[in-house]
């Protein structure tokens, strides 16, 4: 969506619409590791195989998940491919007039939301800290969606498609359910969003 087209309202809410937080990451790992994170999110980027070799270097205690944040990284485009099929087949009419993705740029703001939503879940999984997420930054967002009345039911199978999507490229069933957490942990924040 143009931020042109939107209201100084959604531009304040969207300043402040944040998922992840790193406050308590300070514990787990060294400030400069935590700035770099931070510095990703700030950016709206994925973690670079820069950043990946730092995590290896300066926290190595936390990098046994490391493969499949860059498996991730690698496999967006499809990953949220595969979510937005989910919601275009549960919600069939979705995208026409009168739906809740209509006209194109609302549609194109939710798969972008796709993107962010698996960029953030992959800081976690990077820092294995499977509660990542802010409630302030969340609850702005929250505020955001109701502004735009963004179709949460379709978020949120959006989310779930995600989590479908990303989990089945990995073959181990033991990490499936070990990252499963870091999923979960969005979607029921999501879950929980009031509908406008």
């Amino acid at each position: 969506m143009s931020t042109s087209s939107l209201s100084d309202r959604a531009k304040e809410l969207i300043a402040k619409a944040r998922i992840v937080s790193f406050e308590s990451w300070n514990a787990t790992h060294p400030p400069e590791l935590v700035q770099r994170f931070q510095q990703a999110d700030d950016d709206q980027y994925y973690l670079t195989d820069d950043d990946l070799v730092a995590i290896e270097t300066l926290a190595p205690d936390t990098t046994q998940f490391l493969p499949v944040v860059r498996l991730l990284r690698d496999r967006a485009p499809d990953i949220v491919d595969e979510a937005r099929s989910t919601v275009l087949s549960q919600f069939p009419h979705i995208l026409e007039p009168g739906g809740g993705l209509y006209p194109p740029m609302r549609a194109d703001a939710c798969w972008r939301d796709f993107w962010h939503f698996l960029r953030c879940i992959t800081y976690g999984i990077a820092g294995q800290h499977a509660d990542y997420t802010s409630p302030t930054g969340l609850h702005y967002m929250n505020l955001l969606y109701q502004e735009l009345q963004v179709p949460l039911d379709a978020m949120v199978v959006g989310l779930e498609g995600v989590k479908t999507a990303a989990l089945k490229r990995l073959e181990d069933s033991a990490l499936q359910v070990a990252l499963s957490p870091y999923f979960d942990q969005l979607i029921d924040q999501l879950r929980q969003f009031e509908s406008s």
